[in-house]
Order: structure tokens, then sequence, then C-alpha cells
């Protein structure tokens, strides 16, 4: 139904879904709701005002935003325009902004004055002085005096028409999305509008999605899950969405009860903190439908209580950036076990194999890379060809940097990431292994292992977990809990239960800062 979407550029497929229901409603910030036809409206008439001021096919447009209605007129100005969007996370600090804005010779940014207490005027002020590329600088929900501004633009615009830029959805970049940056400096994967546009649609089919449904938006639009399975996937379906600027449980719980939402996504961190409100019987939550659970293993009880106690009928899925992001999803038909043990089959005209360091492909069920093939695959690093050959072959196939096993029936089991894989006195240990072993335990909310130097075996393995609010257990029985269930070279080394454990915008916990941390901290202890 929706594949046959993919042909168009992210413009048409807004165009596409303005035609067949002008009046129906496209999103609501929880500030103010937008149909259809508003976004459609308010996009062009920015879309005019910033052609006016000589934007063009191909510029960069660098937006800092949290899920404010504002990101996807812009999202939608910028695609009309044939310009690039490149998405800033909120939580970037001065010298990641400096470093993006080069990179990716940003010329225009959009940003707000502050949120979540990182000021972003300031940054946005203070690299104008230092990014050559930069020449305009757009306020969004507050004015400063000698700066365009957001309102004045959609004002300005008003009623004036734009010269459509000519697109060619496979080849011309609608967005440069910036990874994580865990291992170096963050790279930025150029996503062309089929990759997003044939990604979004055909995730809507895999999940069934119609006009009727409504999409949950918590998670950050500047992050692929918000802006392709979220943000084009219900534009691709004609249905709404409730974007959540910052999420918190209990307020996504009343979301839900209150807009009727269908359709849910979010990390395995979300689903148990709201099922471990102290309160949760008391929403309806008979509307929820479905959604995606990504980003990390999610216990088997976990994906139980989401369909039994929530009624949410949840698919686990898998996904880089650079491959905008759905690679892989489960049936609505595979049982509990297999939607906790596996990230599902590979999604239709997409193709996944196992390899190993030569790049060659490994018998079924055994442990190597995972490389795809596939429409969502990215066109390469902006301005890294070196990375850019690292990561694509010349046939066309993108290998990952994470692990994992292929069944006989073609499921997908993620083992964790290459880098992440310890070696302990010539064992191999894949972190994600125990750590789905420690999310079977009640009292555990969040668990990361990582590797730290050791003299005599190389690396020895650490357990950091954080416990649910009501837990009471030490670390000593948290290593007896894993003793009898994996083993003996893999029962961590050492366990610490933590407060907090840093994290993503997208809800990954990010162990490359983990273990800098804990190399300071357990200094005297290391070996």
């Amino acid at each position: 139904m929706y594949r046959e979407l993919g042909h168009l550029s992210v413009s048409q497929l807004l165009e596409n879904a303005t035609k067949s229901g002008l009046k129906r409603e496209v999103l609501f910030d929880r500030i103010s709701r937008m149909s259809y036809k508003d976004l459609w409206d308010k996009s062009i008439s920015l879309a005019s005002s910033l052609q006016t001021l000589g934007v063009k096919k191909g510029d960069k447009i660098a937006v800092c935003l949290p899920n404010w209605n504002e990101f996807v007129v812009i999202y939608m100005a910028v695609a009309h325009l044939g310009a690039i969007l490149v998405p800033f996370n909120t939580r970037y600090r001065t010298d990641e902004v400096e470093y993006i804005l080069n990179n990716s010779e940003a010329r225009v940014a959009f940003f707000t004055k502050e949120f979540s207490g990182i000021n972003h005027a300031e940054q946005f002020i203070q690299a104008m002085q230092t990014v050559k590329s930069l020449e305009m600088l757009i306020t969004v929900r507050y004015q400063d005096e000698g700066l365009l501004n957001y309102e004045e633009l959609v004002e300005k615009g008003r009623g004036s028409s734009i010269t459509p830029a000519q697109i060619q959805p496979e080849e011309d970049v609608f967005s440069i999305l910036y990874t994580s940056g865990s291992t170096g400096a963050p790279k930025g994967a150029m996503l062309t509008h089929s990759n997003v546009v044939k990604t979004g649609a055909i995730s809507a089919e895999e999940m069934s999605c119609t006009a009727e449904d409504v999409f949950l938006v918590a998670v950050p639009v500047f992050h692929v899950f918000g802006m392709v399975p979220s943000i084009i996937s219900a534009i691709a379906s004609s249905a709404r969405m409730v974007l959540m600027d910052k999420y918190k449980p209990k307020e996504a719980l009343e979301v839900i009860q209150a807009e009727g939402i269908t359709v849910k996504h979010g990390v395995p961190t979300m689903f148990i903190l709201e099922l471990n409100q102290p309160d949760f019987s008391d929403y309806n939550l008979s509307t929820l439908r479905t959604g995606i659970i990504a980003a990390a293993p999610c216990p088997v009880e976990v994906v139980k209580k989401i369909r039994n106690e929530m009624g949410c009928d949840i698919v686990v899925a898998y996904g880089l950036s650079e491959t905008s992001p759905t690679l892989t999803m489960t049936k609505f038909d595979d049982d509990d076990i297999v939607r906790a043990e596996t990230v599902g089959k590979a999604l239709p005209d997409t193709e996944v194999k196992i390899v190993n360091k030569e790049r060659a492909a490994v018998a079924v069920g055994e442990v190597g890379e995972i490389a795809c093939r596939s429409f969502g695959v990215m066109k390469g690093y902006y301005n890294m060809p070196d990375k850019t050959a690292e990561a694509l072959d010349d046939d066309g196939w993108f290998y990952t940097g994470d692990l994992g096993t292929l069944d006989d029936d073609g499921y997908l089991r993620i083992v964790g990431r290459k880098k992440e894989m310890i070696i302990r006195g010539g064992y191999n240990i894949y972190p994600r292994e125990i750590e789905e072993v420690y999310y079977t335990h009640p009292d555990v909310l969040e668990v990361a292992i990582v590797g730290l130097p050791d003299t005599v075996l190389g690396e020895v393995s650490c357990a950091c977990i954080k416990l649910k609010t009501s837990a009471e257990i030490d670390e000593q029985s948290l290593i007896e809990f894993i003793r009898t269930r994996i083993a003996d070279y893999k029962v961590p080394d050492k366990v610490l239960i933590v407060e907090e454990l840093p994290m993503t915008a997208s809800g990954k916990i990010k162990k490359v800062a983990l273990q800098d941390q804990l190399r300071k901290e357990l200094k005297a202890e290391l070996r």
C-alpha cells in the first residue's frame, strides 16, 4: 500500500497527504494544533521567505529545536526548497555545535533561546564568529534584535508561492544526520529523500498504519527515530502526531489517555518507567495499538507487560542513522520470546547478512558483523570519503559495526558492537548477552557492561546497574544472580550499583563515556 509512495520526495509526500485530507489534524505539540493544510501553508510561507533571502537547493540548514511544531514546519520548508536539513541534538555543548556547523558547512541556523538549561542563543551567536559558512541566524519562540525570526518569516511569506526545486529522490540529499561520535568525531550520514520516504512508508505498512492512527512522538525529532518512523511514517499514513518536548512517564500516560494514542514508539526504558508508575492502572490505554521498541534489548517480561498490561502489540526493530533507520522488524504474529530475543527479519527489499573479518558470509548461527543492503542505506558520510569507503563497499553493502547472528528462519539477534566486545584472557565476551540476562532480574532498570584494562587478563568486565526505585539488593547478590546463568568467564569481574548512566538523546547508554568515567574512578583498583 504505502510502498507505492517510495518514488516521492519528502515535499511530495506531504502534498499527497494534504490533498487527501486538508482539514485533518497532522500534529499537536501540546501548545498548538495544526491541520495538514496549516502545515502545508506554513511550510510554503517559510520556504518562500527563505527563497527570497537566497536559500537554494543544496544549502545546509541547521535546526536545533526540541519536539515543537516549528521543527516539523522547518523540516517541510527545507524539503520544498531541496535544501538539506542538519538536525542538532538540543543537549550539544558549544564545541559540538561548532564542529557540526563547520563540518556540514551550514548556511542557516534555526534555534531557540534556551532549552533544558542550555543557552542555545549564546552557542549559535558565538559560532557565527568562527563558522565561515554560517550567514543567517533565525530565532524560534523568542526575538533578538538584529536576528531574523521564524514567526516573522512565516508571516512575511504568507500567500506567496515558491519556485519548486527539481528533486531526484534517489540522488538528492534531504538530511545530514550526525552520529553520536562515540568513537571519534561525529560523522554526517547523508540520507536522500528516497531513503527516508521509502523507509518511513514501508515501516508504516509493516505496522498496518492508517489515517485513523495517532502517533505519540516522545523520541527526539532531531534523531532518526523521530524523523523517519515517527514524522515520515505518520505523514505517509495521513495520520496525526502528538509531540512531547520533554519525556516524562506520567505525562506520557496522560497524553495516551487524553489524545487516544494508537502508535507509541520508544526505547525499553520508556516503557519500563511507564509500567512502573504507581498509578499505572488508573490510566485508560485502550486506544494503544502498536509501536516500535528499539535501541536496546527488551526483556521478555517487559515485552509481555507491554502487550498484556498496556494492550500495545509492540514490534521490535533494528537500524541505524545510516540506514534511515529501520532494517529489520518483528511481525504481529511473532511470540513474546521472538520479540524479546531477536529484532525480527529484514524488511521487504532489504538484505541482511553476517560476515567475518574478511567480509565473507558466515554460517547460520555464527557470530559476525551485520551487513545490509537496502533502500534506506545512506549515500555516504558528508565530506568523509575515507570513512564512507570503510563502511560502504562497491556493491552497496553497508557494514554496521554491530555483531549478530541469523537463524534458519532469517531472524536477526544482536550480540553487541564490534568495538564493545571484551576479550578477557583470550575469551570473547559480548556485553549484550550478559545485559539481557540482567534485564530479567525484577529489580534491574538499566544495565551496561564495559571492558576495563587489566595487565594480566588484557581486559576485565564491569557491570554498572541502575536499580528500580523500590529495589533492595546489593552488588554481591547481583553477582550471585548471574553466576548460575552464564559461563564463569562471562560473570562480571565487578558489579557497581549506580544512580545514573550516561545516555544519548535517543535513549542509548554512552558506553565510551562510561568507560572513561570508570577508568578514572577505579584507577586505584585496576592492575
